[in-house]
């Protein structure tokens, strides 16, 4: 039995409105007219079991696709050859059904939808081509790590030179050493599988890296003197802002040079993509400290733990681990502004959970209540060499500060644990799941050079690995939402106050700013 049913392409609309942002020539402008809509005209299965025919319309409408796609080298080299993919030849591919990853396969940067809601942004997936724009043998391919260490950044390194060399063959590999000021140092390395082998399991990076020294100039100069074509550039938001420059010179150049991201950062605060690799490792290892915590203000009366985590401007480690844990009291955010005196206060919630069980346990971002530290420490707006501003220490000053208003306010006795596991987080080797994540991102930035795709980053969209314009993950930065589910998980798993409630003369200013501020955020949820 066949069912009709409407089409959503049957509200009819001019081409001309079709939303569509530049792309590369493999796959043409015209592919996207509803004639081309090949999977609209297969039967589709409905839960009932048969079959449901939909009717396509020939005219051609607006249904809100967007492809934001990436750049290709032959957008400035149209006449680059193109080759057949070594893959189609490789004893690892032999038996997979699809070898190829088709022209028109888009990853939906959002997949919850409603019935009359437009298509959106969709990425190009991520995965092998059946055309490569690079002879093996002709590539000269190079690796740069810049910016803070996070796990896992030894396996990206491993992965893209075992890619390079056991997918497409290629022996020219290039380390680069110190972050982007190597390129102009003279620092190399020749990278082998052999010489990789076992980096994965040492934490930090094998090519060492620095902040800053990025010259554009300078950078290029030199990748054009030693005859590079590949450049994989692993690292934060600002290296990959440096990174959308190379390409930029490498394309106002002329050159046949491509420029992959591979983002990293242990905070989660790339925009876009699922999460940054590293992260499962970072929130894994957290829970070391706040178990030593808990163990710790467990043993004692009044005992108060003080863990500090990472999380400059987001805060979703301190909020992932504090969810996993249970053993947590309350998690302090740079998203969430709180406050320490009155009604709803800091310092009444401390004093409750002592009350009612002796001890508590704190997490707090290193990013959290900075404004508050600054005010009291007179703190100077200094930023490091990528340009992040320097964080005053958040929990020195917490514990400072609940020491003298329980000792000497209160004259109650209390036992405070202050923990810092920054750098311990920061330099472990990545875990099971990371070590799977980052040969996945390696193995997608490799096939997606190779086809000559160029500034473009990688990463996974709602589960399914994309290319994505470089300028797309940098322009803004993940946050937690205040206004979503994952939140308010973990104020009901806490029972934390949201500090949203507070007295005109104490802290009103700031929870009306805050109330403000979530009124104005577009609600989504996780």
């Amino acid at each position: 039995m066949d069912l009709l049913i409407p089409s959503p392409l049957s509200k009819a609309s001019p081409l001309s409105t079709f939303l569509f942002k530049p792309q590369s020539p493999s796959l043409p402008y015209s592919y996207f007219n509803s004639r081309n809509y090949s999977f609209l005209k297969k039967p589709l299965i409905s839960r009932q079991n048969f079959p449901i025919r939909a009717q396509v319309s020939d005219q051609t409408v607006d249904d809100g696709f967007l492809l934001d796609d990436v750049p290709h080298l032959t957008n400035f080299l149209p006449d680059l050859p193109s080759y057949p993919n070594p893959l189609q030849n490789s004893q690892a591919y032999a038996i997979v059904k699809q070898t190829f990853v088709r022209q028109e396969d888009v990853v939906a940067q959002n997949i919850v939808v409603q019935k009359d809601s437009s298509r959106g942004v969709h990425f190009r997936r991520a995965g092998p081509r059946e055309k490569v724009y690079f002879k093996s043998e002709e590539v000269h391919a190079c690796i740069v790590t810049c910016g803070g260490l996070c796990p896992g950044i030894n396996t990206v390194i491993r992965e893209i030179v075992c890619g390079l060399n056991y997918m497409y063959g290629v022996d020219n590999i290039l380390g680069i050493q110190g972050g982007y000021r190597g390129f102009y140092s003279k620092n190399t390395l020749t990278l082998t599988p052999k010489v990789v082998n076992d980096i994965h399991k040492r934490g930090g990076t094998f090519l060492l890296t620095s902040r800053g020294g990025h010259d554009t100039q300078k950078i290029v100069d030199n990748i054009q003197d030693r005859g590079i074509n590949q450049v994989y550039i692993i690292g934060g938001d600002g290296t990959q802002r440096g990174a959308a420059r190379i390409y930029e010179e490498v394309e106002k150049r002329g050159l046949q040079v491509a420029v992959a991201g591979i983002p990293k950062t242990i905070d989660n605060d790339i925009a876009v993509i699922d999460k940054s690799f590293g992260f499962d490792t970072a929130v894994e290892e957290a829970q070391r400290a706040i178990h030593a915590a808990h163990v710790e203000v467990e043993s004692v009366e009044n005992g108060i733990g003080l863990v500090k985590l990472m999380g400059r401007y987001s805060g979703f480690i301190a909020m992932f681990a504090t969810l996993a844990s249970r053993d947590v009291d309350c998690c302090l955010i740079p998203e969430s502004p709180f406050y320490l005196e009155g009604k709803g206060g800091l310092f009444e919630f401390i004093e409750e959970r002592l009350k009612e069980n002796g001890h508590i346990v704190i997490v707090v971002a290193e990013g959290a209540g900075q404004e508050y530290v600054a005010q009291s420490m007179h703190g100077i707006d200094e930023k490091d060499a990528s340009g992040n501003r320097l964080l005053l220490d958040i929990g020195l000053w917490l514990t400072q500060n609940i020491k003298d208003h329980f000792t000497k306010e209160w004259k109650m006795s209390i036992n405070m644990k202050y923990i810092d596991p920054t750098y311990m987080i920061r330099a472990i080797p990545s875990n099971a799941s990371d070590n799977i994540y980052c040969t996945l991102l390696a193995q997608s930035a490799v096939h997606g050079v190779m086809a000559g795709y160029t500034g473009f980053t990688v990463g996974p969209v709602n589960s399914r690995h994309a290319y994505i314009p470089i300028s797309h993950v940098t322009e803004t930065q993940n946050t937690v939402k205040l206004t979503d589910r994952m939140w308010a998980r973990l104020l009901a798993s806490t029972n934390q106050p949201s500090f949203l409630n507070c007295d005109e003369s104490i802290g009103g200013k700031v929870c009306k700013d805050t109330i403000d501020m979530i009124n104005n955020m577009k609600t989504t949820s996780i």
